[in-house]
């Protein structure tokens, strides 16, 4: 206990002793004040995701009538997928880059390992659905 106090102490002071380092000197009074500015707003990054998702593979993200044709070909391999929709459709996209490129093993299995989330688990039977799936309805064509 006493050591923890001691190097408590230490780094304590320390932290006290650099402190007057990062503070400006007096001679700085001759200088003339700056004139305040209006900050300006940072600029707003626009990445578009989309333009790095397709030579990726990755479809964009389904709306209306295709994501409710998705979610059912993911649930007709495992009904548990869907219970989280966003991580089924996201699962399902990222699935894509490996059914798309060429030269890919274990497909199956990473499918299974890509919808395996939270208290879901897919077996490699069901992510050769999935898979079957995905290219059934044509969803990672790129």
């Amino acid at each position: 206990m006493n050591t923890r106090l001691t190097a408590a102490t230490v780094l304590c002071a320390a932290a006290l002793l650099a402190l007057p380092a990062c503070s400006s000197s007096s001679d700085d009074a001759e200088t003339k004040p700056t004139k305040a500015s209006t900050p300006k707003a940072p600029p707003t990054p626009s990445t578009d995701w989309s333009a790095a998702e397709k030579p990726a593979g990755i479809p964009p993200e389904p709306t209306g009538a295709k994501r409710e044709e998705l979610l059912r070909a993911l649930a007709a391999a495992n009904p548990d997928i869907v219970k989280y929709e966003d991580k089924a459709i996201d699962a399902a996209r990222n699935q894509c880059t490996s059914l798309n490129a060429t030269g890919v093993s274990r497909l199956d299995w990473m499918a299974a390992q890509r919808f395996t989330y939270r208290e879901v688990t897919t077996t490699e039977a069901q992510g050769k659905q999935i898979n079957e799936a995905l290219k059934g309805i044509g969803f990672c064509k790129a």
